[in-house]
């Protein structure tokens, strides 16, 4: 997961844009950040891990002259999580000097690697699957414009023969130096990606629709599944299905965590979706839990307040916030590293006792994905007086490996995978624990969209909707996954430990 936005400005520089656009979609990547602006043919860039906020002084800004550009916020997913060379925008200087950003992951990035090698003869220099889709871009922009002027035919007979070669999900947008914006979307839909106008002609697409809204841009319309938008140097938007058999199936853990609750991605408010889960996810807790034996709802921050207000309506039963969220502190789920993320709950939340003291409270979260959070957030509810502390999860179980760019790859961080509600229940320490129904959900959230031909739902239900992914290929993007310190950390240990087995 990771947030991109690239804009046309004809009448003013385009910097401040792009980076007031990051600020919004920071939510989607805190890792690193980068801008790249073109002017006339020339393009200057500045990227390095950190926040927006950081990674951006005056000087910098100073230095990203032109009228068009592009911006991304990274949360890895692939590769080396520690190399700013890794960090996005990525650049190559043929054909015509392209510059590109990615939101997404190519499941099939060993054999592109091979291809482009072996058949393609383009070099590949780090560890990152945006830097094989730039070459697989370029490569076919090559061939499609080879001894003509560029056209937007042209370039859509590119993408067409990208969307051919590449498996996976990838929201994209690609600067093609003195010719244009180019954006696209996988044939899936899997990842977000919208456009928008600005009052004076002016172009901007954004991973979510509050990029566009935050500053001054009316939203046009959904880039639609394999679609491609080309936006020429004259400010006129060409735009082509590119795909030959697309299908409208976007991720559901966007709605359940990844999105802010103020975008309307494909057509559905994200903010309505979250409710319409607490509705399903009240059924769930009624079933399970008589309402007399609830005091008090509270919410997780934030994600799971939309649920928990729609819970606490439908069960009839107070709502009350219990927990005040430092917001300076990262997003747990990508925070990089077991240790870290453990270490950073209590950072983040602090609870309001008053609020816990005698009572017995339903804790409702977004999701719930390895557990440790949830165990933390139980204890301190129960350190802070709850004499019952019930847990309800607003997303299903989370089972499955997911290999469309969200930070869960392998089943053995995953508490539900092979644990039974029981054991989970203990695992975390809750008197009662409540997941949300699978096929409910999809229900309420699809009743928002008709157009929708269902949902990547991967991590819940194990189906992997682009039909390439088995064990052997899970393992392999598994062996792609981000290294940390604590990983090198926790493979010397799990050494240490076997010598001591088995001298």
């Amino acid at each position: 997961m990771c947030g991109i936005v690239g804009a046309f400005t004809p009448h003013q520089p385009v910097n401040q844009l792009l980076y007031d656009a990051l600020l919004l979609l920071q939510h989607r990547g805190q890792d690193a950040a980068g801008i790249v602006t073109m002017d006339g043919t020339k393009c200057f860039m500045h990227k390095a891990k950190g926040m927006v906020r950081d990674v951006f002084r005056t000087r910098n800004m100073r230095g990203l002259p032109g009228q068009v550009g592009l911006g991304q916020v990274r949360y890895p997913t692939a590769g080396n999580a520690h190399s700013e060379e890794e960090a996005q925008p990525f650049y190559v200087n043929a054909p015509f000097g392209l510059v590109l950003v990615h939101n997404g992951n190519l499941t099939n990035t060993q054999l592109l690697r091979k291809q482009l090698f072996d058949i393609d003869r383009r070099h590949i220099n780090t560890a990152s699957d945006t830097e094989v889709l730039i070459n697989v871009v370029a490569h076919e922009l090559e061939q499609s414009a080879r001894d003509l002027p560029l056209s937007a035919e042209a370039v859509f007979k590119a993408v067409q023969r990208v969307h051919q070669r590449v498996r996976g999900s990838y929201a994209v947008i690609c600067l093609i130096a003195g010719h244009g914006l180019l954006a696209f979307r996988d044939p899936y839909g899997i990842r977000p990606l919208c456009v928008g106008r600005g009052a004076q002609g002016e172009w901007m697409v954004s991973s979510e629709s509050v990029a566009l809204e935050g500053t001054g841009y009316r939203f046009e319309r959904d880039v639609q599944p394999g679609e491609a938008l080309f936006i020429d140097t004259a400010g006129q938007m060409h735009t082509q299905q590119c795909a030959e058999h697309p299908s409208l199936q976007p991720c559901l853990f966007e709605f359940v965590y990844l999105a802010r609750p103020d975008s309307v991605m494909d057509g559905i408010s994200v903010y309505q979706a979250r409710l319409n889960m607490g509705e399903t996810l009240a059924q769930r807790v009624l079933s399970t839990i008589p309402p007399q034996e609830i005091d008090v709802v509270i919410p997780i921050p934030e994600s799971s307040r939309p649920s928990a207000m729609q819970l606490a309506h439908r069960i009839g039963r107070p709502y009350r916030e219990g927990f005040v969220k430092n917001r300076y502190v990262g997003r747990t789920f990508i925070m990089p590293g077991q240790a870290v993320r453990k270490k950073s709950v209590r950072q983040k939340l602090n609870a309001i006792a008053q609020e816990f003291k005698g009572r017995r409270v339903l804790l409702v979260d977004d999701s719930i994905v390895r557990g440790t959070t949830s165990k933390e957030i139980v204890q301190m509810a129960r350190e802070a007086g709850a004499v019952k502390v019930y847990m309800a999860s607003a997303a299903p179980p989370v089972k499955f490996p997911n290999v469309y760019g969200i930070d869960m790859p392998t089943r053995e961080e995953l508490i539900a995978s092979g644990r039974s509600l029981e054991e989970i229940r203990a695992y975390i320490g809750a008197d009662a624990l409540i997941y949300q129904d699978l096929e409910a959900m999809k229900r309420v959230v699809a009743a928002l969209q008709p157009r929708l031909d269902g949902f990547e739902a991967s991590c819940f239900d194990g189906r992997y909707i682009t039909g390439d992914i088995s064990d052997a290929q899970i393992a392999a993007l598994q062996a792609q996954r981000p290294k940390s310190t604590e990983d090198d950390a926790n493979a010397a240990g799990r050494l240490a430990l076997q010598a001591q087995v088995d001298p």
